[in-house]
């Protein structure tokens, strides 16, 4: 592999969640060491090599490259609140420290009146001046967005705004049509061959970008330009490692109107790291984080899992390899 001679170690680490959270109840990493510190590799497991390979550049490029020069030292977050008990919802947000909350909806195992009533808890919670979003992760079509959308206002007390209601770009244009509450656009970015086409159909308010999935802060930060839409950087459930990429993106942005979705490290059982990125007042720093020896061993992964992260490394190289990429 051609960055061979730039990484001089790899470590697999393998940590579990507290609450489950996407389907999963432990989290797989993969790390880097470079001339510029650690990167992180975590695409998650249903990801394959094309679109893991952004993810692997997004690695490269933390790993070799200085983090771009910060507009701000310190970054407003948003609690993240898993689908849960209400009153389990109502503890996570209290113990965040943060004026923002994101609450995740439409989960199959939770039906909409479940939804609401965590809802109404997170806005319990925080009270009358916090800021509440949901997250449908593309559940919904058009029609049944709509209705959601405006039951969960109302148990909100109002939102901030809705994220990824819908699958497509046309059906998140039409249900921003239909709804007072603003859209969010995620998976339409992250996930597309174009990330750009939600922003040119009008088909969301704000866009929710990630480091790791847009193929790393510069990349990101090109696109966010492009784009003229107000962004909210988000984690992709990674160690303070890849979270302090999502920080450095965040910190480098010309503006920041809402809290960004980095968190989330609060939701692993440990980390790589003695002072993971877990904020106490709503906001968290920019820079690097010092990985622990003595935790990579307590969380290295077993042989076989080590393999397997291997091969999908060897697997997204080929990728980017092929295009003849290089982090630059």
């Amino acid at each position: 592999m051609q960055f061979e001679g730039q990484i001089e170690r790899i470590e697999i680490v393998r940590i579990p969640m507290r609450t489950r959270f996407r389907g999963i109840d432990v989290r797989e990493a993969a790390l880097l060491l470079g001339p510029a510190g650690w990167g992180e590799f975590s695409p998650f497991l249903e990801y394959g090599p094309e679109e893991a390979s952004a993810w692997l550049a997004a690695a490269l490029e933390q790993a070799t490259l200085p983090f771009p020069e910060p507009a701000r030292t310190r970054i407003p977050i948003n609690a993240t609140i898993p689908v849960v008990s209400p009153e389990r919802a109502y503890a996570l947000a209290r113990s965040f420290g943060a004026t923002t909350a994101k609450v995740k909806v439409s989960d199959v195992s939770s039906a909409h009146s479940d939804d609401l009533a965590r809802v109404a808890a997170v806005r319990e919670a925080l009270g009358d001046e916090a800021r509440i979003r949901v997250d449908a992760n593309a559940a919904w079509g058009v029609r049944e967005a709509i209705d959601k959308i405006s039951d969960l206002d109302r148990a909100a007390g109002g939102l901030e705004y809705v994220e990824q209601p819908c699958a497509s770009v046309r059906e998140l244009a039409e249900v921003r049509r239909g709804v007072h509450v603003k859209i969010a656009a995620d998976e339409s970015v992250r996930k597309a061959e174009d990330p750009l086409a939600v922003a040119r159909a009008k088909a969301a308010d704000i866009l929710v970008m990630k480091a790791q999935p847009l193929g790393g802060v510069r990349r990101a930060l090109a696109l966010a330009e492009q784009a003229g839409l107000p962004a909210v950087v988000s984690s992709a459930l990674e160690t303070s490692v890849g979270l302090s990429a999502g920080l450095a993106f965040a910190a480098a942005l010309p503006d920041i109107e809402h809290a960004c979705g980095l968190g989330t490290a609060r939701l692993l059982k440990g980390d790589v790291t003695e002072a993971p990125l877990v904020s106490e007042d709503g906001t968290l720093p920019a820079g690097r984080v010092e990985v622990s020896e003595e935790l990579l061993e307590k969380h290295r992964a077993p042989e076989e899992r080590t393999r397997v992260w291997q091969a999908r490394i060897a697997e997204a190289a080929e990728v980017l390899e092929a295009r003849g990429y290089w982090p630059r």
